[in-house]
């Protein structure tokens, strides 16, 4: 089935998509206030300099299925569905510019006001998780008159192209997000997108909105991340290329979902150590990396949000499970619950700590040396008794994945507020607290 599509804005993400939806059949009309991009596309010419597109544009345009107007209330009241593409440009504090997006909304709900049948609007413009609901809904219900749900939808449709790669970007994305209020308000989009090859993920607006930027944040990061690694190899006299080669066929660890999921602070005796000894030899060969540089820096601050959300809560007695860096080892060095819990006694709160896998009396080595040097009275909080350590405590830490979820469930009290620093899977929550926050989650 074919659907009637109005575009507003024929830039990159406008243009490509309006191609692309005519070049599957739909009957597409781009919108914009430049008339030189208008009458290009009315030409069938592309208003855009990207691969596949003039021949694209011009094949859409001889069928019939793509045209172009500055009339925004003309292509509303001639079509089903309407996105918005125009650009979310930076102010000089780095705030969104939003005015483009405003006005736009503003000429879609005019012509809403004097539709009679349903119409469904989408967001596709890059925006901060929030802004559709709160921004461009108001602007729609009190402009059109009407109410969403009822006599118009909303929904947010995050674009994932590169310009040079766009038009197969688009015909072949990694997947496809569609976020709505209601699942019922994303039938047109599914239809549009059926035939699109690729996971379609529907979700609620504002995880739509962030997904966008989780993305973009991420790349940047991989960028910024391989330029300041390639120039420490460099002045190492290492062949970056290969070492690239090399730790990119790490599907299991390097490129892949692995320390990607939300949790505490990075510990034990590899990471600090190693970010330590590559940001000082750095320093040594003068050379700038502020990237690496920062991630010891954004590690405490993930310790210190940790303790603001302990302190915040106003108790004094604390439980903590899980003293070492994870589950599964008694390695204390460096170990964040550590220094968690050092800052806790420290700021004067009442502190048991419980971990199956912690011994004072097994430690040896480097580990005992870490723990005597940094937190000598560990040994007057930890406990083996998980019921003793949970049975006065007003706020229970998880900090490791050494309780199971049959221990806390057997233990934990409606009254205690669990704070998890780990991010447990939904299905190995503990289910007897009322009160269950995550740290960044």
């Amino acid at each position: 089935m074919s659907l009637s599509v109005s575009i507003f804005g024929l830039g990159y993400v406008g243009s490509v998509s309006a191609a692309c939806f005519a070049s599957m059949g739909h009957k597409v009309i781009g919108v914009d206030v430049s008339r030189a991009k208008v009458e290009m596309m009315a030409a069938g010419r592309t208003p855009i300099v990207e691969a596949r597109m003039s021949e694209m544009v011009a094949e859409a345009h001889r069928a019939g299925l793509l045209q172009a107007t500055s009339d925004a209330t003309a292509a509303v009241l001639n079509s089903e569905v309407s996105f918005v593409c125009v650009g979310t440009p930076s102010l000089k504090n780095g705030k969104l510019d939003l005015s483009h997006i405003e006005s736009v909304t503003r000429e879609i709900a005019a012509a809403i006001r004097q539709k009679k049948s349903p119409h469904v609007f989408v967001l596709r413009s890059t925006v901060l998780a929030g802004t559709t609901e709160t921004v461009v809904l108001p602007i729609l219900e009190k402009e059109s008159g009407k109410k969403c749900g009822h006599d118009f939808t909303l929904c947010y449709n995050p674009e994932f192209m590169r310009e040079g790669s766009a038009v197969a970007d688009f015909l072949n994305p990694p997947y496809t997000i569609l976020g709505a209020s209601d699942t019922r308000h994303l039938a047109p989009l599914r239809e549009l997108y059926k035939n699109t090859p690729g996971t379609i993920y529907e979700t609620t607006i504002p995880v739509a909105e962030m997904v966008k930027y989780f993305s973009n944040i991420y790349h940047a990061l991989k960028v910024g991340f391989a330029n300041e690694m390639g120039t420490m190899c460099k002045h190492l006299g290492v062949d970056a290329q290969v070492v690239t080669t090399i730790f990119t066929s790490d599907t299991k660890l390097n490129i892949s979902p692995a320390y990607l999921s939300p949790g505490f602070a990075f510990g034990g005796s590899c990471l600090p150590k190693d970010l330590r000894a590559i940001t000082y030899k750095a320093k040594e060969l003068d050379l700038k990396l502020p990237l690496l540089e920062s991630l010891l820096p954004s590690n405490a601050e993930h310790v210190d949000r940790a303790l603001e959300m302990v302190l915040s809560t106003g108790k004094k007695r604390i439980a903590q499970l899980g003293l070492s860096f994870k589950a599964g080892t008694d390695d204390l060095r460096e170990s964040p619950q550590v220094q968690l819990i050092k800052r806790l006694m420290g700021e004067g709160l009442e502190v048991k700590v419980w971990d199956e896998d912690v011994s004072l009396g097994r430690l040896a080595g480097a580990n005992r040396q870490y723990i005597e040097e940094v937190i000598p009275h560990i040994g007057s909080v930890l406990s083996a008794d998980l019921e003793g350590v949970l049975r006065t405590a007003e706020v229970v830490i998880l900090g490791n994945k050494s309780a199971s979820k049959d221990q806390l469930a057997r233990y934990l009290r409606p009254e205690h507020i669990v704070i998890d620093l780990i991010h447990l899977d939904k299905a190995k929550r503990p289910e007897g607290a009322k009160t269950y926050q995550g740290i960044c989650w």
